[in-house]
């Protein structure tokens, strides 16, 4: 499947032990679900954060939201029209919540960025877009020096959508609900640790309700 596609970046050894690594301390964690995907290794955890934690992360997305921004050279408008926040790692109750993402996956934590807030309200969404950072784009060379590539994202729904919002990958050909406490976690890269165009993603439009998420990317290397 992959071969219809032209790769956009190098295959690389690194990430591809880091790929095979998470996926099998994934498999082994008996509360997580495989989701039975054509090239996508991807994986949900249920309840992974209690009602009070998700409050918690709400209020404080909340309190420091703001327009989300892109990473491109050419940003498109209307591409993303949620609102993000940064959320502080080292604070008393951020750190638990970034902590056990990481211990989740198995990925030292300093290899994990700031775990980022993110609203949708009616109307609002995210088009499709990789998270995987593109060799050709002016920042590679200061994502390089910042930890490198990203491989996996962790995503966790913390609100239920009476509507809409849902985590949409066309190519892959499946999508997840928002579900408060639920974690979807995806390795973006291929089985020879190349970017996997097949992680092209979408968070669909908000019809009724709002959506609350975080989103936690992790790179290659150590981040901090």
């Amino acid at each position: 499947m992959l071969s219809m596609f032209k790769k956009p970046g190098k295959g690389s050894s690194l990430r591809a032990e880091i790929g095979s690594r998470v996926a099998a301390t994934l498999a082994a964690n008996p509360a997580v679900t495989p989701l039975s995907i054509d090239g996508v290794p991807a994986y949900l955890y249920e309840n992974f954060l209690s009602a009070a934690a998700c409050r918690m992360l709400i209020a404080r997305i909340d309190a420091g939201r703001r327009p989300s921004t892109l990473l491109s050279d050419k940003p498109e408008e209307n591409f993303r029209t949620s609102e993000s926040c940064d959320l502080e790692r080292w604070a008393p109750d951020i750190r638990p919540v970034d902590e056990a993402i990481a211990a989740l996956l198995g990925i030292a934590p300093e290899q994990g960025e700031t775990i980022q807030g993110q609203r949708y309200a009616p109307g609002q969404q995210f088009r499709a877009h990789h998270d995987y950072f593109f060799e050709t784009q002016s920042y590679w060379n200061k994502v390089t020096a910042q930890g490198g590539q990203r491989t996996w994202t962790a995503m966790v729904y913390l609100s239920d959508v009476e509507e809409g919002g849902a985590t949409w990958f066309p190519q892959a050909g499946f999508r997840v609900a928002p579900k408060r406490g639920r974690l979807l976690a995806w390795n973006n890269m291929a089985a020879d640790g190349s970017p996997n165009v097949l992680t092209l993603h979408e968070g669909m439009p908000v019809v009724r309700g709002v959506k609350y998420i975080i989103t936690k990317w992790f790179r290659e290397r150590s981040w901090l």
